[in-house]
């Protein structure tokens, strides 16, 4: 079965198999130029190639972790890169009603999400030690998509571009009340109130981000207008100027999306502006691999743009502005995966061998489903007012040069 599939599937690269028996097969052809994708991989344990052939979506992640999938020629990411190429050449499968409408039941029990389940799905991801972060990260510890305004951008120059983005969209004033739900390790509500003297408040449900948010805020100074709450975003009360929210709509859960979107808008001031930068899917909505919902992000999942807006529609919030950042993240991954390889001895140490492969898998397929697997980045921006930005976009770039021009003076 695994080899009737794969002789369908690869047609770009070479994939040789080494089956349990030692019988080798072999699929595709080398492109010219690209020696890389010519990889051969080992399979151990007589079920293997059963369960590959079943549920590669579970089982291609679970071997690699058990090392029942060995890679002899080439590395995880040229395995990762050929299949890839390989899958943005099939044609998009829609299926039936009846399978769209079981995957939206399934979408909605997988991810119903009270406050008690959210706790802990952040703790499972976001509790690891602070070092595994700390080394793979940028120095600010910005844990979503960078801006590459350039290619050539280094990463902590990307994920400052991208703050400098986020804050020209929010139109910050001097003195102005900024809510930042799932502020992570708080790097953005500081920089935030250091380079436009706003207040911050930012909410997270990590222990561990909680804890080293606040450090940072003594460490910096900026106690007096950077607080951080142990809160879920359903238990914050008051008015904000501005609302921004960065990585943490990605689990919302669909089942809350109009939850999530009514408290934005019951927080919102009435001149006020929100930001929510989230992944998103182009191909419509689907449910979360079973191995990243299983090993990474419990209760995870990336919306279609399709799912998101008629819950924004049902609050009466503008929509002024939508952008679609496409190849930023898989840059961004590249980043981050090739830190971690850097380092990959010192996780070993502190994890063991069998997590290093769980979270270069995690990197690799996240890598490959932005370049190949039609996964985008959305920046949503939403005023009560129709009035709230200005009619044209030129104030975004204005505000990002007069930026750029400040740190490098700096």
């Amino acid at each position: 079965m695994l080899q009737k599939t794969l002789d369908q599937v690869i047609k770009i690269g070479r994939l040789t198999v080494v089956t349990p028996d030692n019988t080798r097969w072999q699929f595709g052809e080398v492109p010219a130029g690209e020696p890389q994708l010519d990889v051969v991989v080992r399979l151990k344990g007589a079920l293997t190639p059963l369960k590959l052939a079943t549920n590669p979506d579970l089982y291609l992640g679970e071997c690699y972790m058990a090392g029942t999938l060995l890679i002899e020629q080439g590395t995880l990411w040229d395995l990762v890169d050929i299949c890839g190429r390989n899958l943005a050449r099939k044609p998009q499968f829609r299926g039936t009603w009846l399978a769209a409408t079981a995957k939206a039941v399934l979408r909605r029990l997988l991810q119903y999400n009270p406050i008690q389940t959210a706790r802990r799905n952040a703790a499972h991801h976001y509790d690891l030690s602070s070092h595994l972060y700390q080394q793979f990260l940028d120095t600010d510890l910005q844990y979503s998509c960078a801006y590459f305004r350039d290619p050539r951008l280094s990463l902590e120059e990307a994920q400052d571009a991208k703050k400098q983005h986020l804050a020209a969209k929010l139109l910050l004033q001097p003195g102005q009340r900024v809510l930042d739900i799932g502020c992570g390790w708080g790097g953005l509500a500081l920089s935030l109130a250091q380079a436009e003297r706003v207040r911050v408040v930012g909410v997270t449900l990590s222990c561990a981000q909680f804890t080293i948010a606040q450090q940072r805020a003594r460490q910096a100074g900026l106690e007096k207008r950077v607080t951080f709450e142990l809160r879920d975003y359903r238990e914050i009360e008051g008015k904000f100027d501005r609302i921004v929210s960065v990585g943490m709509f990605e689990h919302v859960g669909t089942p809350h999306y109009t939850q999530f979107f009514d408290a934005v808008s019951r927080l919102l001031g009435d001149d006020g502006i929100a930001v929510v930068h989230s992944i998103g899917r182009k191909d419509g909505p689907d449910i979360t691999s079973a191995w990243i919902r299983k090993y990474i992000f419990p209760g995870g999942y990336i919306p279609a743009l399709s799912e998101v807006l008629p819950a924004i529609e049902r609050t009466g919030l503008w929509m002024t502005d939508l952008e679609i950042l496409r190849l930023h993240y898989a840059q961004t991954l590249r980043h981050w995966r090739e830190r971690f390889l850097a380092k990959r001895r010192q996780f070993s140490e502190l994890y063991d061998e069998r997590f290093c492969r769980m979270w270069e898998f995690y990197l690799a397929i996240s890598e490959m489903s932005f370049r190949y697997g039609g996964l985008m980045v959305f920046q949503a921006q939403l005023a009560r007012g129709i009035d709230a930005v200005p009619l044209i976009r030129d104030y975004l770039f204005e505000h990002e040069y007069r930026a750029q021009h400040v740190r490098a003076a700096e």
